[in-house]
């Protein structure tokens, strides 16, 4: 909004100028106050430019503010956002530049030992530089931190403008792994700037047509009726060109309400165009000074119009080129925020009230905990954190809803991300909608409950490991009374091995990572209990182990013979052949015979003889021979016959299988016996007899007083100045309210 020359302002002129002069520096410190404390329960309002990397983004920023600051060109080049306080100077012909205290974050922040004092130009372009390549080399890549500038200038608007990092189009494939993760990450941060509801979200959309909505797909997951978001068409100048027709341009200009439905913040979109080029002084500038920058704005809008009205055949109307250029779009932003500044002022005196009286109480904590730091009080602190704590762990156990399932919660992906997950031999892991509960946040005695379901759905689904020629023959080795070969002790070997492959690596998944926390009394304790949680656990870990050894070790066939109805299903099968008519299975004996056996003149006559005479009763001749065939192919000859392989395959499975359920069901109960039940039997004692020979050997120690009192006056002094700051804040706004209820009632 232009302010008119002080000559001519009327008193009341005077008054209201003097009133919004306070309101932004209100607004501005309270700004500067919620981003040093991490956010607090005042947002203040402010326009947050949200774009790709390709859609003009930091260009735009710079055309509104008046000057050039930053870098501009393609890939990422903001990696944190810049909140820009812009004040109208007409006295300041060159940007006057405040780096204000809070922007550092621990890698650029000794350069910055300037914070909150006025600096140079190129000295926070340096700094943002700075930051920006220390972040390009950190494993995070992006922080949400802001950088905080504060920028007085003759072309500045009155707005607060948060820069955010580009949005990134990543490809797919595994190969642009990195280029996605860092895709979602900078979304995450965006949609964290953009949720709060006094924000007005500035989305730049680079398209000719509005049903490619790319950047409002991340938008609307915040704002999904585009009710506090003004849209803009980004290089207007390089898509008039585009279009063939007029009729093209109009539905540009006018989306139908299919696409851009009339909610939107502005009613309709804006269209800016940036000229290309840099200020300064080399050969490669375009631009001598930041007044050449201003004036190539305003022409390349002229130009706008006048393209676009050789296109339409005609002129615009007032309402389109009120659409057109940086400047139209400064102007709507500049009252936009100015009303939502105004409108703010009742509502956050209440809550600054708030927030002065959450200070005051942490503040009365903090000194009463000051006094507190004498033996007397620390042993009965102590017992008290140890009574609360055993409390809600067996609550935790049992059940309850007290804690928030959004905070100490955790769904299945979170806790295989932070625990560990089941995973076989071949990395098999069970999907999460095949799990129960898998998308809620649980904790405690639920969340145990579900890990065990998710052990008995991965570890029952398991299949017997592929078997191997090789390893049959291998496992047939050379018997110390004959030269047969005992299948049945070949399918045992395998069967264990096999095993205890599959099913050892389950018993060293899902370890927990504990809790951590800098109160002396919670590290205690946590100390304690990371040392019974160990020893517990490596204890049920043993007999887990003792259990799978004896039962892979040495087969008992009352224990593991589980499937006796589907082997004699098989070895049914394995004769069935038997029964062809007798002219086919003669051919087939006298060849397979012919084979696997070199012996064959060396067989009692005796035998040959009581089977040919056995014709009277054709059911015994059928199963003697079928019988003396499963020999002669399996035990008497040491030829890995196709039915030799057949019935190690099958004996190997039914041990695997009952191996299987045996180790299910121990396990388990090992679990609930060894691991959960000495947490509610024996942890109790044990806590409390760590906290009292702590008390007898060094209480000081312990407990860190020296360091704790330092720590606890630090954060006295630090609530202290908050508390202050807070106060300052609350009168100044009381005072704004009071001066603009009064122009209006006078109005």
């Amino acid at each position: 909004m232009a302010t008119p020359p002080p000559e001519s302002r009327s008193p009341e002129e005077e008054r209201y100028e003097e009133a919004r002069e306070l309101l932004y520096e209100a607004y501005s410190e309270l700004q500067r106050l919620e981003a040093e404390l991490g956010g607090t329960a005042v947002p203040a309002p402010a326009v947050v430019v949200v774009g790709h990397q390709t859609d003009g983004k930091s260009a735009l920023v710079e055309a509104l503010m008046g000057f050039q600051f930053n870098h501009v060109g393609g890939g990422t080049k903001t990696r944190r956002p810049i909140a820009l306080h812009l004040r109208f100077n007409p006295h300041c012909h060159s940007p006057n530049c405040r780096l204000l205290a809070g922007s550092g974050e621990g890698g650029a922040e000794d350069e910055a030992g300037d914070a909150d004092r006025a600096m140079p130009l190129a000295d926070i372009q340096a700094y943002i530089e700075a930051e920006n390549k220390r972040l390009e080399n950190d494993p995070s890549q992006f922080s949400a931190k802001e950088i905080i500038i504060r920028i007085e200038y003759k072309h500045c608007p009155n707005l607060t403008i948060i820069d955010t990092p580009g949005l990134i189009l990543a490809a797919p494939g595994r190969k642009n792994r990195v280029l996605q993760s860092q895709a979602c990450a900078v979304e995450a941060l965006v949609r964290a700037k953009i949720q709060h509801k006094e924000t007005i979200i500035l989305c730049l959309e680079d398209c000719s047509d509005w049903s490619n909505a790319t950047t409002r797909r991340v938008v609307m997951q915040v704002d999904p009726d585009l009710a506090r978001t003004v849209l803009v068409s980004t290089k207007l100048d390089t898509k008039i060109p585009q279009f063939a027709r007029a009729s093209d341009v109009e539905v540009f200009l006018h989306p139908p309400t299919c696409v851009l439905d009339g909610s939107l913040l502005g009613d309709s979109p804006f269209f800016t165009s940036v000229p290309s080029g840099r200020v300064g002084s080399c050969h490669e500038a375009v631009f001598r000074s930041n007044e050449d920058f201003k004036k190539a704005i305003s022409l390349r809008e002229l130009d706008d119009v006048t393209s676009l009205e050789d296109k339409l055949g005609r002129s615009l109307t007032r309402e389109e080129k009120n659409r057109i250029g940086v400047s139209n779009l400064r102007l709507f932003l500049e009252e936009l925020l100015q009303n939502r500044y105004i409108e703010s002022v009742p509502s956050i005196i209440p809550l600054l009230e708030k927030e002065h009286r959450a200070a005051s109480r942490k503040l009365r904590k903090v000194t009463q905990e000051i006094s507190d730091l004498n033996k007397a009080k620390l042993k009965e602190k102590a017992r008290l954190f140890h009574d609360s704590f055993l409390t809600k762990l067996s609550l935790l156990l049992k059940g309850m809803v007290v804690a928030p399932p959004d905070k100490f919660g955790e769904t299945l992906i979170n806790e295989r991300v932070n625990g560990g997950t089941f995973t076989g031999s071949e990395n098999f892991q069970l999907p999460n909608k095949m799990m129960p509960n898998a998308g809620m946040r649980l904790y405690g005695g639920a969340q145990y409950h579900r890990a065990m379901a998710e052990f008995r759905l991965v570890v029952g689904s398991i299949k017997c490991p592929p078997i191997t020629r090789e390893e049959i023959v291998n496992a047939c080795g050379v018997e110390d009374i004959h030269d047969g070969t005992n299948y049945s002790r070949t399918a045992c070997v395998i069967a264990v091995a096999k095993a205890h492959d599959t099913f050892d690596p389950f018993l060293h998944q899902k370890d927990d990572e504990h809790f951590s926390s800098h109160d002396v009394l919670v590290k205690r304790v946590q100390a304690a209990f990371d040392k019974f949680a160990e020893s517990t656990e490596q204890s049920c870990r043993e007999r887990c182990m003792e259990d799978l050894e004896s039962t892979t070790r040495y087969v008992t066939w009352s224990l593991h013979n589980k499937n006796r109805a589907g082997l004699r299903h098989f070895l049914d099968s394995f004769v069935a052949p038997e029964q062809y008519p007798h002219t086919a299975h003669s051919a087939g004996l006298h060849e397979q015979s012919s084979v696997l056996n070199d012996n064959k003149q060396d067989r009692p006559k005796g035998d040959l003889k009581s089977i040919h005479s056995s014709d009277s009763n054709p059911s015994s001749v059928a199963s003697e021979t079928r019988l003396v065939d499963l020999l002669d192919s399996t035990l008497w000859n040491r030829r890995l016959a196709p039915s030799s392989e057949r019935l190690v395959y099958a004996l190997v499975h039914q041990i695997f299988h009952g191996i299987k359920e045996h180790f299910l069901v121990t396990t388990e109960l090992k679990f609930n016996c060894f691991l959960l039940m000495p947490i509610v039997d024996k942890l109790a004692a044990l806590l409390r007899e760590d906290l009292e020979s702590a008390f007898e050997d060094d209480l000081d120690g312990i407990f860190n007083v020296t360091q704790l009192r330092h720590s606890l006056g630090q954060t006295q002094r630090e609530l202290e100045v908050e508390l202050k700051r807070i106060k300052r804040l609350k009168e100044k706004f009381g005072e704004i309210n009071k001066k603009l209820n009064s122009l209006q009632v006078r109005q």
